[in-house]
């Protein structure tokens, strides 16, 4: 389907509005979906995902580097059916738990296609890794090591033979993006400084059992400007001469119009093989790890307007909020709203959530087409991190994930019910 291109960036490619004035994601009307599947709700373009992830993999064809890897962040949207999804489109998959493993597996990617990674990984999930024998697990600190060379040491494990891994390191290069989710900067909690980074690179090649394949660094979240990312590659080439090197992921996306468009993904991609080549990678294996610039724009959330008023500013408040995206009252994150079927509008609001909070709010500067109650509302851009980070506050049940394809919805994740809160209580 083409883009309606009156619609911001931050709607998903596979979506517009019909003839009728209500959006179309995937070719279903939102207002019929917000009736057959109720709301909150996660409504995914099943195609918007395919074309990022083909587009990141033809990126790295394009860039002439032959041994170029897409590794998908699950932590952005664990849903199995979206990890299905990229498994077939043979991306490899990045998990930071136990949990995100079993998902990893149970979604259908093969072990050595899956990145392991976490500052405070469990015995528990160091042996689950081992036993399956990921692709790599990325070594987070000396204790680590430690803890590894005692298992890999262990009879059943043993037998397995060597079990490829990582050092992470922070090359001190920051990012324009917010603090919480900055990660490359000198002081922090991830990985080795660049003054320990050989320390421990010389620790875990003295461990038999494990096969050291090079390093790995993630310096932050929605970065919009490809320089970091340049500036992080020529840090990390300084530190040896290794078959692996694993960039991260960071690209940002458009979440509002006011915002900086992010990098094309192949800009993005091309830039970092560039980088790549000129620090003497070219003949490495080369790996980035995209997160919400896969899933987040693939996907809206549906809401239902509850109460309109008048108090001070005017209050438009809806059946969800910070227990289906939290990211607003987390750091601050910035969203768009319309009224789905009155796209427009001059009616300046705050869009609040449910929840017992005064922080619940969703946008703090909406402007929508004289809200009212029953309105269904559409907020773009939550692809990534809304289900992920989706809770029960305030006994709310998680909303479904629907997705739609051709003119034709499935629910993948069904919504929650009462009783699903009380299912894990032992009486």
């Amino acid at each position: 389907m083409a883009t309606d291109t009156s619609l911001s960036l931050a709607f998903p490619l596979a979506s517009r509005l019909n003839e009728r004035g209500r959006l179309e994601v995937g070719g279903c009307d939102t207002i019929e979906l917000a009736r057959e599947f109720g709301t909150p709700a996660y409504v995914v373009a099943e195609d918007d995902l395919r074309a990022r992830a083909r587009a990141f993999v033809q990126a790295g064809r394009d860039g002439g580097h032959g041994d170029f890897h897409v590794v998908f962040a699950s932590k952005a949207f664990p849903c199995a059916a979206v990890l299905e999804l990229f498994a077939r489109e043979g991306l490899w998959c990045d998990a930071a738990s136990g949990g995100e493993l079993h998902l990893a597996l149970r979604a259908g990617f093969a072990p050595e296609r899956i990145v392991l990674h976490g500052n405070a990984k469990s015995e528990a999930e160091l042996r689950m890794a081992l036993r399956h024998r990921v692709g790599l697990i990325v070594i987070d600190n000396f204790d680590e090591i430690g803890r590894l060379e005692r298992l890999v040491g262990e009879g059943a494990l043993a037998d397995l033979g060597p079990q490829p891994v990582l050092v992470r390191v922070t090359p001190d290069v920051r990012g324009e993006t917010h603090e919480k989710i900055s990660t490359g900067q000198a002081d922090s909690k991830f990985g080795f400084s660049m003054a320990d980074a050989p320390a421990a690179i010389a620790r875990v090649q003295e461990v038999d059992g494990l096969s050291l394949q090079g390093v790995h660094a993630h310096i932050g979240s929605q970065l919009l400007s490809l320089d970091p990312f340049r500036r992080e590659v020529a840090e990390l080439a300084g530190l040896g001469d290794f078959p692996v090197w694993d960039i991260g992921g960071g690209l940002g996306v458009q979440y509002v119009d006011e915002q900086p468009s992010p990098p094309p993904i192949e800009e993005y991609v091309s830039a970092i093989v560039a980088a790549a080549h000129a620090n003497g990678l070219a003949e490495r294996r080369l790996m980035v790890e995209p997160g919400r610039s896969l899933c987040a724009n693939a996907a809206v959330t549906l809401y239902t307007v509850e109460s309109v008023k008048q108090n001070v500013s005017r209050w438009v408040a809806v059946d969800g909020g910070m227990s289906d995206n939290l990211r607003p009252m987390l750091y601050g994150a910035v969203y768009q709203a319309q009224v789905a079927d009155r796209f427009g509008g001059s009616t300046r609001c705050v869009l609040a959530g449910k929840h017992c909070e005064s922080g619940d709010v969703i946008v703090r500067e909406a402007v929508l087409d004289d809200p009212r109650p029953g309105d269904v509302i559409v907020t773009p851009a939550t692809g990534a991190y809304g289900h992920a980070m989706a809770s029960n506050y305030n006994g709310v049940p998680r909303p479904p994930v629907v997705f739609c394809r051709d003119g034709d919805a499935r629910v993948v994740v069904r919504r929650e019910s009462f009783e699903d809160l009380a299912a894990r209580d032992v009486v």
